[in-house]
């Protein structure tokens, strides 16, 4: 692991940001000058969307978790582009990522170029970018259900685990086939044997990405964690029955176990329709460190503190553990904190080494943070 303050650490910035045909985005090309920059505009101009689209470089689907067909722009030709510039230690990078038109059968692809030549998948920009995202539908998180917080928890992990993505998405697919078989009269037990020996060594090793992560950031905030600062720091831990297992147990040891459980609760499992136990039912257990309590039972502005604590801190893990800083996309989140907290988010966000990317409708917002931060105006 590279500790934060490692001259090894990257630094890089954003430079130039090419949108085409995306959302409602026809042909838009930013070239931010500084670290720190808000969009700004009314409801409606994009801004968000610009923010999606810099998170189509990181795994996965991107900060609104959309299909890829949804993103082209309404009356453009089908398809969408979009491309960045790194300025990264005196060198320069150029990444892209879009999607072809649809064929004649209808069907598309998703492009991904690395300086001018193919990759295979959005997995090769980890070497060069790392992104962090916060929006608003992340506000209810600690009073919603366990499923949104591993979705959370899961995106923490893929920002420093470009392979955990994929890694979740075939535990998934060996969960529906288990289910499927369970519901057949007279299931094949060979069959069953076989996929559930993979659900084991698919669900330990997400179980173990996880916890590794968690870990790791449950450290760093307390290493770090200042009672007097505007965002409260966060204890934070998993809790699920496969999570005690590789607590306990060498991944072998727990991978068996987790079998045996497994091929035990088959009854149970088909009585409910779905697989009652593994990394599918875990839940992140978030703490508000200063008042010792659940997160959830803090007041609404507590956890929005809170909540932005927390990913302020896994920035700074991001740049830990992958030598890179990440880009840093906050939607709308300045606009509902206190004149005191909205001061302290910029001066923290300033403190980091990544670029960071804001939206907002009022350029007021961000006038506490004077020359540090570059406005930009979307949508006229």
């Amino acid at each position: 692991m590279t500790d934060a303050s490692s001259p090894a650490a990257s630094e890089q910035r954003l430079s130039r940001l090419i949108v085409r045909d995306f959302r409602n985005h026809a042909d838009l090309d930013l070239q931010p000058q500084a670290r720190l920059v808000a969009l700004v505009g009314e409801n409606g101009a994009g801004k968000t969307n610009i923010l999606e689209a810099i998170s189509l470089f990181a795994p996965g689907r991107g900060l609104r978790r959309a299909e890829f067909s949804a993103m082209a722009r309404k009356g453009g030709p089908g398809g969408f582009a979009v491309s960045l510039t790194l300025d990264r230690d005196g060198a320069e990078h150029r990444l892209g990522t879009g999607m072809e038109p649809p064929g004649f059968d209808g069907r598309t692809s998703r492009l991904c170029r690395v300086d001018g030549s193919s990759a295979a998948s959005p997995v090769a920009f980890s070497e060069f970018f790392r992104v962090v995202w916060l929006t608003p539908d992340f506000d209810a998180l600690f009073r919603g259900p366990a499923g949104d917080r591993r979705r959370f928890l899961d995106r923490l992990v893929l920002a420093v685990d470009a392979g955990h993505g994929a890694r979740v998405s075939a535990m998934e697919r060996a969960l529906r086939s288990r289910n499927r078989l369970l519901e057949e009269p007279g299931q094949d037990a060979r069959w069953l044997d076989a996929i559930e020996r993979e659900i084991a060594e698919l669900g330990v090793a997400v179980a173990l990405a996880r916890r590794e992560t968690v870990e790791r950031l449950d450290q760093l905030i307390a290493q770090t964690r200042d009672d007097a600062q505007p965002f409260p720091w966060a204890s934070v831990r998993l809790e699920g029955d496969l999570d005690d297992l590789v607590a306990v147990w060498p991944a072998i040891e727990a991978e068996d176990r987790f079998r045996q459980a497994l091929r035990q609760g088959r009854p149970r499992d088909r009585a409910a329709g779905r697989t009652l136990s593994g990394p599918q039912t875990s839940d992140l257990v978030v703490r508000h460190g200063p008042k010792d309590v659940p997160a959830g039972t803090a007041s609404t502005g507590e956890q929005k503190a809170l909540l932005i604590g927390l990913v302020l801190a896994h920035a700074r893990l991001v740049r830990a553990m992958s030598g890179i800083a990440p880009a840093i996309l906050l939607d709308e989140v300045a606009a509902h904190l206190d004149p005191r907290r909205r001061l302290g988010l910029f001066e923290a966000l300033d403190a980091l080494s990544g670029q960071v990317w804001m939206t907002g409708t009022d350029a007021d917002a961000f006038a506490p943070a004077g020359a540090m931060i570059e406005t930009v105006r979307i949508g006229g």
